[in-house]
């Protein structure tokens, strides 16, 4: 009840984000409350478990007539063309820094923005009868240059938070030190560009390019934080948005515009993404303090080492006070990330959080609903139960 009435105080001062059609700031709206029918259970029969990584999206296919299931491992060549136009993209240079900017696109990884994004592109081709192989081609190269701006602010992070492991290896500055990961990282995103040339629409590249001036605006959130615990939720949700979501949802909207959306379906695809976006990074906030090493692919527990507080630590501070003294100095002091740790186990914010994440995946579900039925539309009410189970 706390988070709700918490998001509501919030909503008076944002109004409930409906996107212009190209480049301003979008912020998420307030959680939805006081449904009779939660979305997850409405569509709960469209709802499968057991989702597919991406490895074996990219396997060979079964032997199969299910239509459904053929239509399945449609995403399954698409995932294929997305990273093969990746590691494309990163030749032609410098023979030392090839196997750099290419060493975290080997789709051993999640993949989950461009799964949820070409799943949609394909959902929403669906819904408007649209079959233009070009179409298709340029939906790929978003999903491309989304996972590529994604990437190459892993090579920055890795580098600034001094990990040790990414994706169940080594981490990149760990093999090749400081300098280079951060050139290679400059030089994926330097590529991000060319392919946005290659789609050849002004709109697009206004919708991308402005997705990289929100990254860079949440990160410099991140190193603050507002005053008071009202202002410091309403900062970790607008800077979750910015720095995550945005990826996302900017994304989603393109492949809908491409498709020939008008605006109201553009909003419904940028909804999409930026619910599902808050969602997979509050379940990542959780994981970093219930779940282990091998779970995550890289180090847990980490955001209050690096003076971060987030959302299990905003709401544990409502039961215990004294964190915001921690929280004020980035947990600096001697023993502050111990304490603050035991204290948040204590509390209910890592379950308030969880409820949190379960509410930006209904309003999804919601969403997908207003797209007509289709395998892409019943396969991505799989994927947003997915991003829940990995709390299980």
């Amino acid at each position: 009840m706390k988070c709700f009435l918490m998001g509501q105080r919030f909503a008076k001062r944002l109004a409930y984000y409906h996107p212009p059609r190209f480049g301003e700031t979008g912020l998420p709206s307030s959680p939805l409350a006081g449904r009779s029918t939660r979305p997850f259970q409405l569509h709960f029969h469209q709802i499968q478990t057991g989702v597919p990584s991406v490895t074996s999206l990219t396997a060979a296919a079964p032997k199969t007539e299910d239509a459904k299931l053929r239509e399945y491992y449609l995403i399954r060549q698409d995932m294929t063309d997305i990273f093969a136009g990746i590691r494309n993209a990163l030749t032609g240079t410098l023979a030392p820094l090839i196997p750099i900017a290419q060493y975290y696109f080997n789709e051993d990884g999640k993949a989950i923005r461009p799964v949820i994004t070409m799943c949609l592109a394909k959902a929403i081709n669906s819904h408007l009868d649209q079959k233009s192989p070009v179409i298709v081609e340029n939906q790929r190269k978003v999903c491309q240059i989304l996972e590529m701006i994604h990437i190459a602010g892993l090579y920055h992070d890795d580098v600034i938070d001094k990990a040790e492991s990414r994706r169940n290896k080594p981490s990149v500055n760990c093999i090749w030190g400081v300098k280079k990961p951060i050139l290679a990282g400059d030089f994926v995103l330097g590529r991000t560009m060319r392919i946005t040339a290659e789609i050849n629409n002004e709109d697009i590249a206004i919708l991308l390019k402005t997705t990289i001036d929100h990254i860079v605006i949440g990160e410099i959130m991140q190193l603050g934080s507002g005053k008071t615990q009202e202002e410091r939720f309403a900062h970790y949700v607008e800077k979750t948005f910015k720095k995550t979501a945005s990826l996302l949802a900017y994304s989603c909207q393109a492949v809908a515009l491409l498709s020939g959306s008008d605006s109201t379906l553009q909003t419904t695809a940028f909804q999409i993404g930026r619910q599902l976006g808050m969602a997979f990074q509050l379940v990542d906030d959780v994981l970093d303090f219930s779940a282990t090493s091998a779970q995550m692919g890289k180090s847990t527990a980490v955001d209050m080492s690096q003076g971060l507080a987030n959302a299990p630590v905003l709401f544990a501070a409502q039961m215990f006070p004294q964190l915001n003294a921690m929280i004020d100095r980035h947990f600096q002091e001697p023993g502050d990330v111990e304490t603050a740790f035991r204290l948040i186990l204590r509390s209910d914010g890592l379950q308030r959080t969880k409820d949190l994440a379960m509410q930006y995946c209904d309003e999804a579900i919601t969403q997908l609903a207003q797209l007509s039925p289709s395998p892409y539309q019943q396969f991505l009410f799989t994927l947003t139960n997915k991003i829940l189970n990995r709390l299980r």
